[in-house]
């Protein structure tokens, strides 16, 4: 078993910026890939960014391309998603979530997944 729990969200202004972290406990964390999803209300669960085992690779949705970051550190078993120039449309919660494997198109699913966070809510004003 692998927990998750995500700090960092909040409510922030358009243009602004948050990083979210996830911490991760249990089971040795290096080995899965990490993933960041977000779901607004009334709407699915969906893709965020992605960062394979090793932060060598790292996959992104195309509405946050250029503006997030994600990044991990294994020694302190956390991934973190740098949010800057954010838009009252990012308004979500935000779920991290471990899996594993190696499946560059499965990355951007959420059956990838096996372990899910809470989620931190994220909420941009206009």
């Amino acid at each position: 078993q692998v927990q998750l729990v995500e700090s960092g969200g909040g409510l922030v202004q358009a243009g602004g910026s948050l990083r979210l972290s996830c911490a991760a406990s249990g089971r040795t964390f290096s080995p899965y890939a990490m993933g960041w999803f977000r779901q607004a209300p009334g709407k699915e669960r969906e893709f965020v960014a992605a960062i394979n085992w090793s932060g060598g690779s790292v996959y992104y949705a195309d509405s946050v391309k250029g503006r997030f970051t994600i990044s991990r550190d294994n020694a302190k078993n956390t991934v973190y998603l740098q949010m800057n120039s954010l838009k009252p449309e990012d308004t979500a919660v935000y779920y991290c979530a471990a899996g594993s494997g190696y499946s560059p198109f499965g990355y951007y699913r959420t059956p990838f997944y096996n372990y899910w966070g809470q989620g931190t809510q994220v909420t941009v004003s206009s």
